[in-house]
């Protein structure tokens, strides 16, 4: 039997060993650069994975749990028996921001009209919500990300934004089995970052950092990532894509 079915068993037998993998590589990376592990926030990907491998994870102390599909996160999180933060990580479309309400994060904030929608919908909801600008590095138009150009409009239109907070940057680098090529990728969200700092220290703090996955997070740990997004790593290979 395998890893994965042994898993899909019953999904605590791996689960706290993976996680235990997972927080050693990002301890050892970032003090390889001089950073605190407690800096880094690890989000589980449970897209495609079952309410039994989320509520485990839940138990072995992952309270961060990222979904890219809204209809899927939204069954989860109605049938889950315990408290996590909820972080939307896929491409949301606007018409779909009065339904992102229900995460506590959403990291593809890539216009100002979903800011717009975002910022209404938490106004109506009387809740706040917490996003992440995804940044356009790689010029890939399909990973959706934001331009230079639109991020600082985006900037400048949260300061009429009362209940849609930016906190951070976030990006999905090209593909690459050689996690170094990610590296350029991560340290050039870093430097936006802190130019967008220089350049609009009264709009928002831009604390954080959302980038790095199961193969990489060492590379974006040493880059500066506060959020890494562990799927693979921590449930292992997915058998089912996501609908």
């Amino acid at each position: 039997m395998t890893e994965q079915n042994i898993l899909m068993t019953d999904p605590t037998i791996t689960l706290t060993a993976n996680i235990v993998a997972v927080k050693k590589r990002i301890s050892l990376a970032a003090t390889s650069v001089g950073r605190k592990a407690t800096d880094i926030r690890l989000i589980a990907v449970t897209k495609t994975f079952s309410i039994g491998h989320v509520e485990a994870a839940i138990s072995a102390g992952l309270i961060d749990l990222g979904e890219n599909k809204i209809q899927e996160a939204l069954h989860k999180q109605a049938i889950a028996k315990q408290q996590a933060y909820w972080h939307f990580i896929g491409h949301l479309q606007s018409n779909k921001a009065r339904k992102a309400i229900a995460f506590d994060w959403v990291h593809s904030l890539n216009s100002v009209e979903l800011l717009r929608r975002l910022n209404s919908a938490a106004a109506d909801s009387g809740r706040l919500i917490n996003l992440l600008i995804q940044a356009d590095i790689s010029g890939e138009s399909t990973k959706h990300g934001a331009s230079k150009p639109e991020i600082y409009r985006i900037l400048d239109y949260a300061r009429e934004c009362q209940f849609a907070k930016i906190k951070g940057l976030m990006t999905i680098p090209p593909w690459s089995e050689n996690p170094e090529k990610t590296r350029p990728y991560f340290r050039a969200l870093r430097e936006l970052r802190d130019e967008l700092r220089s350049n609009e220290p009264d709009v928002v703090q831009l604390d954080h950092l959302s980038m790095g996955m199961s193969h990489d997070l060492e590379v974006a740990v040493e880059e500066g990532a506060t959020m890494v997004r562990i799927g693979t790593a921590i449930f292992g290979r997915r058998t089912t894509k996501s609908k």
